[in-house]
């Protein structure tokens, strides 16, 4: 049973691959990438597949039993047609399930909604695919807020516009796990898991980050059009906007949810001190 993982060169889709190998074995893994050639670390069969060209799609899919779905990275109008060729060539070429990563999200009330949206219309477009599926919807990954630690440290903060909202982080370890268990275990098939740890504030991410680090980082709340005023400036108009409305999100209670990890996976999610100290242990 060959399961084909896309943009499988990228951090997440590293992750499910390397947890895959582990669970069904190097030969019955298949990484679909754009660019190929990204992905020969991974250390399976690697087939090319864009999301904008159905016809590679056509390709790379065939013989295959199972995809994941991951995501597309363009702006959220683009990935519904790009999503819709995968599902198609799915389609066309016998796949029997597709499982998605979608995300955790509120549809309308910021400049993150569009993306959600989009995403939603994916979610749709595979449960009418006559397909068996599963979705996940992914919540906030914790690495970002420990990839910035240098940034944090040397302003002895964590500013952003969450206030006291609380977010259920995860990480893209504990995904690569989840999703490997969606993939291959049947009885998740016509489910959506939101795939989250459990919620905490911006306060206690910094007394964690303070814990396993040894820094001395605050929180420090300021008001969502300043913050949306930073991150654009800082990242441009899309992206800033986009981790603008991720935190507003937060302060709005939006990633404050229940978990559904332990159904997908059975056990509990890792904790935000375990995430952190993981993090910090792994080989860089």
């Amino acid at each position: 049973m060959k399961i084909a993982v896309t943009s499988a060169n990228g951090q997440l889709g590293s992750a499910i691959v390397d947890e895959l190998k582990k669970e069904i074995g190097i030969d019955n893994v298949i990484a679909i990438a754009r660019t190929p050639e990204k992905a020969a670390h991974l250390g399976v069969e690697v087939r090319k597949g864009d999301y904008n060209n159905r016809e590679e799609f056509d390709t790379s899919l065939k013989g295959i039993h199972t995809v994941l779905l991951i995501s597309g990275m363009d702006e959220p109008q683009k990935r519904i047609q790009q999503h819709r060729n995968v599902i198609n060539a799915a389609k066309q070429n016998g796949v029997s399930k597709i499982v998605y990563t979608s995300i955790v999200g509120d549809e309308h009330n910021s400049a993150f909604s569009p993306v959600v949206k989009s995403n939603r219309q994916t979610e749709k477009d595979i449960q009418n695919s006559g397909l068996n599926w599963c979705i996940g919807r992914n919540g906030i990954y914790i690495e970002p807020d420990l990839d910035y630690i240098d940034n944090y440290k040397k302003d002895s903060e964590i500013r952003n516009c969450a206030a006291k909202g609380k977010c259920a982080y995860t990480s893209r370890t504990e995904l690569g796990f989840a999703y490997t268990k969606m993939l291959i275990e049947n009885s998740h098939n016509s489910s959506i898991y939101n795939l989250v740890g459990e919620p905490i504030t911006q306060n206690k991410l910094a007394q964690l980050i303070n814990e396993v680090y040894s820094t001395n980082l605050v929180f420090n709340p300021i008001s969502v059009a300043n913050y949306e005023k930073e991150r654009k400036q800082e990242l441009g108009e899309f992206i800033g906007g986009v981790i603008a409305g991720i935190y507003e999100g937060i302060r709005n209670g939006v990633y404050n949810i229940e978990s559904d990890f332990e159904k997908a996976t059975g056990r509990t999610h890792k904790t935000p001190l375990t995430l952190i100290q993981d993090f910090k242990n792994q080989p860089k």
